[in-house]
């Protein structure tokens, strides 16, 4: 063969030679991602909780993290990052590099409720995070404070409906759970009641002890103060009672149909985060919900311990995404 001929040759492999290439390389990277699932973690992995301590997100994350972290064999830290109805934690996550070191505990209103109130956010929910694991489903808890003057729901409705704009509610911050369960009684029920945002349910809770605030929707924190007589229960903002009061209707039996102001609180990893990872908290993290300890946890918190796969997960948020975003744009609900 001439000399000519053989280096345009070698100069131009065949689509057989680049073929075996390609594999030789995709081979290459499935052993890096493996190797690399098998050896994380070597270091302490951060859960960045985005709301205030002592709310449902960072009561659960830190029931979760001490079995998690024993799994694991590397400590959990968690952190609390709130504001912005959970956008700051979730940015923070966001923008964090994809190693699986840091992860987002996150009520299921960033994702699915965020993006329908402000008209720009820092991150897309949607694109720069990614579903790990869900961790509860968490009934919101109709709760007035002691001296309020009606014993049962249906006292309440007509004692608020004859009040319009008297009676203060508030909420753990605009577009949470318990905001968009107040304006889903307020739209169904025909009532007026004025909203006040708080930085997280904690705070809320404190002023309707206090009697600053007139009633709010509880996402569980409040339940021992329920226990203790020190607020009124009226009702449940679910389809179904709760196991923890069956006394207690749910506000579908108290004539609002389909009423269901449940949302799904979970991890979520920054996009780009290896799957094998992914995976490995998904296993891990179902788990631990699965054992006694924490399902009665979660359930003292007035909640339903939900273990999910990632793409269930994921599709449960876009299924609440659509069921919010109707009140949402009913009721013309802004981030401001």
């Amino acid at each position: 063969m001439p000399t000519k001929s053989l280096s345009k040759l070698i100069a131009q492999p065949t689509k057989r030679t680049l073929a075996v290439a390609l594999g030789l390389f995709l081979m290459g990277s499935s052993v890096c991602s493996s190797a690399l699932a098998q050896a994380w973690p070597t270091k302490p992995v951060k859960v960045v909780v985005n709301f205030p301590p002592g709310g449902a997100a960072d009561q659960i994350a830190r029931a979760i993290g001490i079995p998690l972290a024993e799994a694991l064999g590397q400590p959990v830290v968690i952190e609390n990052k709130g504001g912005a109805n959970g956008n700051l934690g979730g940015e923070l996550v966001a923008k964090s590099p994809a190693d699986g070191y840091t992860l987002l505990m996150s009520s299921g209103g960033m994702v699915s409720v965020n993006p329908h109130i402000y008209a720009r956010m820092p991150f897309d929910p949607a694109k720069d995070l990614v579903p790990v694991a869900s961790a509860a489903r968490v009934l919101v808890y109709l709760v007035a404070k002691p001296n309020f003057p009606a014993d049962n729901i249906q006292t309440f409705l007509k004692y608020v409906k004859e009040n319009p704009g008297k009676l203060s509610y508030g909420s753990a911050g605009n577009g949470s759970s318990p905001h968009l369960a107040g304006e889903m009684m307020k739209s169904q029920a025909g009532l007026f009641a004025v909203h006040v945002p708080y930085r997280g349910a904690a705070p809320a809770l404190q002023d309707v002890l206090a009697g600053q605030l007139d009633f709010y929707f509880d996402p569980g924190i409040g339940l021992g103060q329920v226990r203790a007589g020190k607020l009124k229960l009226l009702a449940v903002g679910s389809l179904k009672r709760s196991p923890l009061f069956p006394n207690v209707p749910t506000l579908e039996e108290a004539g609002l149909k389909g009423f269901d102001a449940d949302s799904v609180f979970g991890f979520y990893a920054p996009a780009g985060t290896p799957a094998e990872v992914i995976n490995k908290l998904n296993r891990e993290i179902n788990r631990i919900l699965a054992t006694p300890a924490l399902k009665d946890r979660i359930q003292n918190l007035g909640g339903e311990a939900l273990p999910l796969t990632p793409a269930e997960f994921g599709a449960r948020a876009n299924d609440d995404s659509k069921r919010f975003g109707a009140i949402i744009r009913e009721r013309k609900i802004t981030g401001d």
